[in-house]
Formats: C-alpha cells, structure tokens, sequence
C-alpha cells in the first residue's frame, strides 16, 4: 500500500516549496515558500518535538510514566501535545499571555495542561514562561523539559531534515534562505547543512520590532533599549537561545508589527496561502531586504513559511483585532474594501 501511515507521526517532514508569484513579483529572483503548515502539527515544530523526544528516548530519558514540559508560543506545544499523545506521554505546557485563547483551546484539546504566563517580564522573572516551565519541570517527579531554546537537539532535527530538503528540492541552486527566528533552530540547522554544501548561500534572520537578536548579532552585546513589546508570536526574543547560531547567519532584517499583519493577508489574498503571522513577517523580511540588495533573475529564494494562519483567525485575520491595533486606517496597500463584511437587513 501506498501513501498509508502506522500513525500521524509519519506525516512529519518532506513539506512542499510553493512559487510565490504576486506578493514578490517586483522581486527578479523566484522566490519559493516552504510550508510548514503541511506537517500534521501545521507547523515547523513538529520537527523538533518528534525529534527531541524520540532522541529521549532512545537514551532512556523517558520511561512510560514519564511527563514531558516544555515553553511555547504556541507551536511547539502543539506538536510536543502531539507527540505525547501518540506516545503516551503526559504534557505541560507554560504560554505566555500573547497565546490567543484558541490556541489554548487547542492545546487543551490535544490533552496538554497549559500554564498562562505574562510576556512582558524579563526572561528571568520568576513568573516568565521560561521560570515557570523549569519550576514545573523540578517540581514534577520523572518530567522532561524539553527546552528548545536551549537545546541543541532544536537545531540537528532541521540539520538533519529541513536543510537537507530544501537542498534537494532547489537541486542545489538555493541562494537565499529567509526565516524568522524565534528559538534560532529552524534557521540555524538548516543554514549549517546548506553552508556545508555551498559556503555563499546568504542565510537571512527576521527578527522583531521589540527584540534584541538582530542588534546582539550586529554589535555583539544586549541592548536593553531594544526591548519592547510587540504582538507577532513566536519569533525575536528578550534573552539568546543557545539554539540560535549566530555565525551560521549573515544578516538580520527587522521586521514591525503592522507590515508583517499587512504582509500575511496579502498572502492569503493573492497567493491563497493562508500563512500565520510569521509567515507575513518572512515576505515582509525579504522585500525590506531587497530594496538594498538587488537580486538577479538566477536567484534562488527559499522562505520558511512556519506555520498555518488558522490559529490567527481572531488575531491577524480579524477585522476588528486590526482595528484595535491602529493597522487597517493606514494600510499602505489599501485593501480596507476588500476586507469589510456587508451584512444584508
């Protein structure tokens, strides 16, 4: 039989590239979308969580009984929930407060117990979700704390798996590799393969409005100025993941808010890719980058899209959260019209 699976673990990997041929056709380059909403999680960190929890268990860190914790935005809950599931494992999970209420749902659904934490306290604050999701890991007899951040495991499961693809699916022409960064591994295990095969591939990080990694890459120190807050979820940070590899990135691009909401229905309305809010704050990377780095029609042009905009249907896809935040009255691309809803009395 064909195209059949023992269980939905099977689905992990092997995502598909997309042309993108209206949000960048000012861009001379073919620039492909890697869809990471086509893994079974719809995201990219399924990877990760099948990959560091499998790593787990084969050096016998897990046992039947055992309680898997982890921090996340989102994502990597749903994956690491799961996987759980699937395995057997019990789950723990500590949010921050930026996790929309549907995502909490979901991860509720899929068996997880879910901490809410606030955002906007420093990394070391005892109620931060990084404190709390070590607190619980100490506390909880036989857990695992799955810690992407610091986990070196984050950055071999793309190393070994999403470079490796894009790779094989540019047949080695890749020239540009874009991606946000949030943990750092997506990026950084997938820019250490493609360097190892071709040293001049640019490897491009979005970092945040509000977040410190792209001016720590540039000066090498922390600049607590750049700390702010900002709504776009699980990328830019207030501390650095050893999961991130500097080195292995070539520039930084800073991406706000409000263009990258812009930018993720764009892509929904022109593409027909319903992408999450990262995902319009990729493009939104790529064509800031562009306008000071021209590419040629030989450019090979890969973003990493990391997930499905389904779980921002109350947040960048709503009419009234866009309001809210000040975005649709000054909506450089005008699409105001397109997004009103006329009710029929």
């Amino acid at each position: 039989m064909s195209n059949v699976y023992d269980n939905i673990l099977g689905l992990i990997g092997n995502t598909p590239l997309v042309k993108l041929n209206h949000v960048t056709r000012d861009i001379p380059a073919k620039v492909y979308a890697k869809l990471e909403s086509c893994n079974p999680g719809h995201s990219t960190k399924d990877r990760i969580a099948l990959h560091i929890i499998e790593k787990a268990e084969e050096k016998g860190i897990l046992t039947p009984d055992s309680v898997i914790v982890e921090t996340t935005s989102g994502n990597t809950g749903f994956s690491v929930a799961m996987v759980s599931i699937v395995k057997g494992y019990k789950c723990i999970l500590a949010v921050s407060d930026k996790t929309k209420a549907e995502k909490i749902a979901y991860l509720k659904a899929l068996g997880a117990q879910v901490y809410v934490c606030p955002a906007n306290v420093p990394a070391d604050d005892p109620r931060s979700y990084y404190e709390v999701a070590k607190r619980i890991a100490s506390e909880t007899p036989n857990s695992v704390y799955i810690n992407q951040y610091f986990n070196e495991l984050n950055i071999d499961a793309h190393y070994q798996t999403t470079g490796p693809e894009i790779w094989e699916q540019t047949e080695g022409k890749v020239t540009h590799v874009f991606a946000c960064t949030g943990t750092g591994g997506t990026l950084s295990g997938s820019a250490k393969f493609l360097k190892e095969k071709n040293p001049d591939i640019k490897i491009i990080g979005v970092d945040a409005d509000g977040s410190i990694l792209k001016g720590y890459h540039e000066t090498g120190k922390i600049n607590p100025m750049d700390i702010k807050p900002y709504q776009i979820e699980g990328m830019g940070k207030n501390l650095l993941p050893s999961a991130l590899l500097f080195d292995q990135i070539d520039q930084f691009v800073k991406v706000n808010d409000e263009m990258s909401a812009y930018r993720t229905r764009e892509i929904a309305l022109k593409e027909a890719i319903m992408g999450g809010y990262t995902c319009g704050a990729v493009t939104q990377g790529l064509i800031q980058y562009a306008q000071a780095h021209p590419f040629g029609p030989h450019d090979v042009v890969v973003l990493i899209f990391p997930d499905h905009g389904s779980r921002y249907i109350t947040k960048v896809y709503s009419d009234e959260w866009m309001a809210q935040q000040g975005f649709v009255n000054n909506c450089v691309h005008n699409y105001d019209e397109v997004f009103k809803t006329e009710y029929i009395k």
